[in-house]
């Protein structure tokens, strides 16, 4: 099937009571539009490495960030991932969406009442800083939800036989959706909030309310706002909270059908104005239920590796590697689509989750009793920490360079949370600013906060300080990772490492990436004490890129929480 048949049996599929003429319209639209050159490295997401930044906390807005472009690249970053930067009451760090198409006037610099024009003008400066640097730029879109502020619930609440009524999911019988868990526990006790004598469903915050995708205006309005975007310039969009836009009464509403054939629709819908724009899902599930949002190729073309990302505290913590094997065997992460691919991080704009829908009750116990240090880091009752990575690892910077090391080499694109890279800490006085202007108690405030870059430069320009450090160890391993692209793209084997006669070594996590005439062994002692590692079934020598230097593969001793990136011939 070509691209407009393969739209239409998605929207038959979906709305199968709809009529034809809706949709007919909605294409007539998009053939009116200027196809946008098709991207010459489709599967550029492949061998990206990510930043990710809110823009007026990382450097007060885009002007700011326009002088901080230089030094990102320098990092050896080559996407930015703009966290919530669209209209918003700011109630939820700007997930609370009041207007698809406008950008909040601070960022730009520009009066609250800017014109489109003017958006577009210093916008596009911003992206065409970014392209010229070689910086590709993807930023979020809520698909689940929008603020109680947007137009649409203004109208929609005004009155019954409002068009926009049906927007939203409205009742008089709390007794539905019974099934669907509350996802923000301990901060709100109910998915339905009441306005005069009727309620509307929500999954998020009670000033959040979930969008109604059976009603196919909907999915046509929030395709119209992706369209926009991604005519200017935007090369991907990450797709927040996807696994709940469809609703079912007597399910748990979460990965439901209907929800996968809209992925499906949407990402049709951008293949044909652009194909290689990236569509990143963020669904906080199981592996084998993360990888069907990337269906056969024909849905999101990334997804978050939620469960990894607790495994690598896990395997510091307990100096074991079997964390990390265990959640990438096959049978807990199942392949993935060719064109498809993993992203991973330690940590992002949101607390350490430790969510039961992908860690054992087990494994939330032992990650949280060894890592939620402080009373106040806890979030939502056990199932998540909120702190920094510096925080974490109390500041050992040998931690979190072997963090990096797994993350940075280990199947995926990897994602850096802004100011992790020189060991940001929590910053306790915009947690309260923030309690003060939302009146919740959100924890994750915690981790976000605003750089002072006059500090930093001091502190990056002075070897004998925490953050020079931490920022060229990580440095190093980017500039290693951007030489090769067996780490983005190349196969994985688990190798296991002998120790004399004593057998497999638990604390050692090595493995063989592989791509073409390229071999990399990564060696990684997860213990705090030394470990001896012998690797003469591969070759008698090896280069270690991370040292720059010759190293015999025959004995290696590894001093703790060590690792060597060793190129074989």
């Amino acid at each position: 099937m070509n691209q407009k048949e393969i739209i239409k049996t998605l929207w038959n599929t979906i709305y199968p009571k709809s009529d034809l003429t809706l949709l007919n319209s909605f294409l007539a639209e998009l053939e009116s539009f200027k196809k946008i050159q098709q991207d010459s490295q489709p599967f550029w997401y492949q061998d990206a490495v990510v930043y990710s930044i809110y823009v007026d906390l990382f450097n007060k807005d885009f002007e700011g960030l326009i002088e901080k472009l230089d030094y990102i690249r320098s990092l050896g970053v080559n996407t930015l991932w703009l966290l919530p930067i669209l209209d918003s009451p700011m109630r939820d760090a700007g997930f609370d969406i009041r207007n698809y198409d406008k950008i909040r006037h601070e960022l730009l610099g520009l009066p609250e009442n800017h014109s489109k024009e003017e958006q577009e003008y210093l916008f596009g400066k911003f992206l065409n800083e970014a392209h010229t640097r070689g910086l590709r730029v993807i930023f979020d879109i809520a698909l689940n939800h929008v603020s109680e502020t947007h137009p649409w619930f203004q109208q929609a609440r005004s009155s019954e036989d409002n068009p926009y009524r049906d927007y939203f999911i409205w009742t008089k019988d709390t007794s539905l959706y019974q099934d669907a868990r509350i996802i923000f526990k301990g901060m709100e006790t109910s998915n339905w909030e009441k306005v005069g004598d009727w309620y509307f469903f929500h999954r998020f915050f009670n000033f959040q309310p979930d969008l109604n995708y059976r009603n196919p205006h909907v999915l046509l309005d929030m395709l119209r706002h992706f369209i926009y975007w991604q005519r200017l310039g935007v090369d991907g969009f990450r797709a927040d909270a996807i696994p709940y836009i469809w609703k079912e009464d007597g399910t748990d509403c979460e990965n439901l059908p209907q929800t996968h054939l809209i992925v499906k629709f949407i990402r049709a819908i951008l293949d044909s104005i652009r194909p290689g724009t990236l569509l990143l899902a963020e669904a906080c599930q199981k592996p084998n239920k993360v990888v069907e949002y990337m269906g056969d190729g024909d849905e999101c073309h990334a997804a978050y590796h939620f469960p990894l990302m607790p495994m690598f505290y896990k395997a510091i913590a307990s100096e074991q590697a079997e964390p990390i094997i265990k959640i990438l065997d096959t049978k807990i992460t199942p392949p993935i689509p060719e064109n498809a691919q993993w992203f991973t991080f330690l940590r992002c704009h949101d607390e350490l989750s430790l969510e039961l829908v992908y860690v054992s009750e087990e494994d939330r116990k032992y990650i949280h009793d060894r890592y939620c240090l402080q009373p106040e880091w806890d979030f939502r009752q056990g199932e998540g920490i909120s702190a920094r990575l510096a925080n974490l690892f109390q500041f050992d910077e040998r931690k979190i360079g072997l963090a990096y090391s797994m993350m940075l080499t280990l199947p995926g694109t990897p994602v850096i949370y802004y100011g992790d890279e020189f060991g940001k800490e929590n910053d306790q006085r915009y947690y309260e600013e923030m309690i003060k202007l939302t009146g919740k108690d959100d924890t994750r405030f915690l981790v976000r906060g605003k750089i002072n870059w006059p500090l930093r430069e001091v502190q990056l320009n002075d070897p004998s300080t925490f953050q020079y450090r931490v920022f060229h160890r990580i440095q190093k391993m980017l500039e290693v990772r951007c030489q090769t692209g067996v780490f983005g793209r190349g196969s994985m084997e688990f190798i296991s490492i002998q120790t004399g006669e004593a057998g497999a070594n638990p604390a050692l996590l090595a493995y063989e990436r592989r791509i073409e005439d390229q071999r990399i062994i990564v060696l990684q002692n997860l213990s705090s004490k030394p470990q001896l590692a012998m690797l003469d079934n591969f070759a008698k020598e090896g280069v270690d890129l991370l040292q720059d230097k010759a190293v015999q593969l025959n004995e290696i001793v590894m001093k703790p929480f060590a690792y060597h990136w060793i190129k074989i011939d």
